[in-house]
């Protein structure tokens, strides 16, 4: 395995080790809410207007998929829909009350989890985070720039296109 493989097949496990640990202590936190419903209502929460396209963009998800995740979310009475006496036609979100306290025990989780992984964090140098961001910043922009030559609309989601 070259260093390149090496260090894809690192992150990919860290990337798992993390949405597993974090999605099991969601499940027994947040019982009854999936993860895209937790990180919706966070997106909602943190983006003023959010409607259909902007959680499609966000979510590399189709805006039906994106429909139904809402329609659902508006059932279970944690978001509502409204529209701006100047915009008739688009529909946005905001958090209901109860959508307010999924979104207050998630923000607590990320506090737990940030605590937990403290330890790791403080034997990171300055030098160590400005590489990782480096890296990370290079490979998105790298990945961003082939999406574009796809020429593919990302809000019709990415395993639409596998």
């Amino acid at each position: 395995m070259n260093k390149e493989e090496q260090v894809m097949t690192e992150l990919w496990e860290l990337f798992n080790k993390k949405m597993w640990l974090d999605g099991y202590k969601l499940k027994n936190r947040l019982k009854g809410y999936n993860p895209s419903e937790v990180h919706c209502i966070e997106f909602i929460e943190e983006n003023e207007d959010s409607n259909v396209t902007k959680l499609a963009e966000s979510f590399y998800m189709t805006r039906s998929a994106i429909s139904k995740l809402t329609k659902k979310l508006i059932e279970k009475g944690l978001i509502e829909s409204y529209q701006k006496p100047e915009n008739k036609k688009e529909i946005y979100f905001k958090l209901t009350k109860q959508g307010h306290g999924v979104y207050e025990v998630h923000e607590e989780l990320h506090k737990e989890y940030q605590e937990r992984d403290k330890a790791v964090f403080e034997q990171i140098t300055e030098e160590q985070y400005n590489s990782m961001l480096c890296f990370t910043e290079k490979f998105n922009k790298h990945l961003d720039s082939e999406i574009k030559k796809l020429d593919v609309d990302v809000t019709s989601g990415w395993r639409d296109n596998l």
